[in-house]
C-alpha cells in the first residue's frame, strides 16, 4: 500500500510565530498545534469521539506506560495503536526517557545498554536502549516516533548536563539507525542541553547535521521558570530550521504557550488540561477558576461564555461545584472536555491571530491572564 509522505510546510509568520501545516497518512494538522495526552491508550475521561470534536487532530501516547502494561506485542497483535484504541488521529509516541527520569526509583543509565530500570507498577526490571525504544514505537505504529534521549532533572552542573546531552546526542545516532527510512512516519531529535545556552546550541547544530523529520525541545518542564524556559528558546528560535516543526515538549500553561509560540513554537503537549479536570480546576478566557471552592455553591452562572464549542457552557458552575464535592465522575468528564476544548479554542485563536498579522497584540492581551 503507497501511503502519503510525512511533510511539513509554512503557511503564514508574525515575526518569529508560524502558521503552518503537517501533513501524514492519516490526516493533517494545523499548526500550532495541542497534543491531548493519551498516556495508557486513553485520553482520560474522554472519548475519542469526543476528543476530535474538540478539534485536536492528533494525540500523544506514552511508550514507557504502554511497554509496562499492556506491552507491545498485545498492541502490535491487532494492528497498532490506532487499532487498538479505535483512534482514526495521527499519534505521537514520546521515546520513554522523561519517564524514567520522573518516575523509576531506581535507575541506571549506560552509554551502550540505555536505561536499566525497575517498574513503577511492580518493580519488574527494564532496559530501554535507543533501538528497542524505536522497535516499541514502531510496534505502536505511531505517525511520529521520538528519539530515545536522558532527561535529566533540573541542575546547575554544567558537567552533568554536558555529559547528559552528549549521551542523547550518540542515542539520537542509534535511534536514526533502528528508524531507518519509512517516508509516511516522521522521526523527531530531541535538543538537550539544560538551562546552559552554548550546550542547547551544540545539541541543536549536532542534530540538524543528522537530519530529522522535526526538532524538540526536551528537558523543560522539569521545575524551571517560565523565565528560563524563554530564555532557552529565545537562545534557539533563530537556529531552528524554517521547514520543519518545532515541538516544547510537555509544556504546558496557556501562557507558556502563547509564549513560545511567539518564539517559534508549532507544536505542544501537556497533561495540564486533563489532569486539572479531574481535580476540579478549569481554564476559562477570564483566567483559572478553582471549582472546588465553597463560592461557587451558589453562582448559577455557565463555566465559560466565551467557549461556545460543545455546548458546554450549559453547565453551571454551582452544579459542577456539587458534581466535585460529591466525587461524581461527571465532574471530571466534563472537566476534562472543557479544558481540551479551551485549549483547542486558543490554538484556533492563536493561528487565525498569525494568519491577521495580530499575534503579538493577542499574545500581550492574554499572556499574563490565562
Amino acid at each position: 500500500m503507497a501511503y502519503k509522505k510525512f511533510a511539513f510546510k509554512v503557511l503564514n509568520k508574525n515575526d518569529f510565530a508560524r502558521c503552518g501545516l503537517i501533513e501524514t497518512h492519516r490526516g493533517n494538522i494545523q499548526t500550532p498545534a495541542f497534543m491531548p495526552v493519551g498516556t495508557q491508550a486513553t485520553v482520560k475521561a474522554c472519548t475519542i469521539e469526543d476528543i476530535k470534536k474538540t478539534g485536536s487532530e492528533i494525540i500523544l501516547s506514552n511508550t514507557y506506560h504502554l511497554m509496562i502494561r499492556p506491552g507491545v506485542e498485545r498492541i502490535k497483535r491487532v494492528g497498532g495503536l490506532h487499532k487498538f484504541m479505535n483512534c482514526d488521529l495521527p499519534i505521537l509516541t514520546d521515546s520513554g526517557g522523561f519517564q524514567v527520569m520522573s518516575l523509576s526509583k531506581l535507575n541506571k543509565i549506560d552509554r551502550e545498554k540505555g536505561a536499566i530500570f525497575n517498574s513503577h507498577v511492580d518493580g519488574r526490571k527494564f532496559c530501554l536502549s535507543p533501538e528497542e525504544s524505536i522497535r516499541i514505537q514502531l510496534g505502536l505504529n505511531s505517525d511520529i516516533v521520538m528519539i530515545m534521549d536522558e532527561c535529566p532533572k533540573k541542575s546547575n552542573d554544567y558537567e552533568l548536563i554536558k555529559n547528559s546531552m552528549k549521551l542523547s546526542l550518540y542515542w539520537a545516532e542509534r535511534s536514526k539507525k533502528a528508524f531507518g527510512h519509512i517516508p509516511h512516519k516522521a522521526l523527531f531529535g530531541i535538543v538537550q542541553g539544560g538551562l546552559f545556552k552554548d550546550l542547547r546550541v551544540e545539541s541543536l547544530k549536532r542534530l540538524l547535521e543528522l537530519e530529522f523529520d522535526g526538532y524538540a525541545i526536551g528537558g523543560l518542564a522539569v521545575g524551571e521558570t517560565q523565565k528560563e524556559m524563554f530564555f532557552v528558546l529565545d537562545n534557539l528560535k533563530d537556529k531552528l530550521p524554517e521547514d520543519k516543526p518545532h515541538y516544547l515538549m510537555g509544556v504546558g500553561t496557556p501562557s507558556d504557550i502563547l509564549g513560545a509560540v511567539k518564539r517559534g513554537i508549532d507544536m505542544f503537549d501537556c497533561v495540564l488540561p486533563t489532569r486539572s479536570g479531574r481535580t476540579g480546576l478549569a481554564f476559562t478566557w477570564e483566567g483559572r477558576i478553582n471549582l472546588k471552592n465553597n463560592k461557587y455553591q451558589n453562582d448559577d452562572s455557565p463555566l465559560d461564555k466565551k467557549c461556545t464549542n460543545l455546548n458546554l457552557s450549559k453547565y453551571s458552575k454551582n452544579y459542577l461545584n456539587h458534581l466535585f464535592n460529591t466525587n461524581e465522575i461527571l465532574g471530571s468528564m466534563i472537566l476534562t472536555l472543557h479544558n481540551i476544548n479551551f485549549y483547542q479554542e486558543l490554538m484556533a485563536l492563536i493561528r487565525k491571530n498569525i494568519k491577521n498579522g495580530t499575534f503579538n497584540n493577542f499574545c500581550e492581551k492574554y499572556i499574563n491572564k490565562l
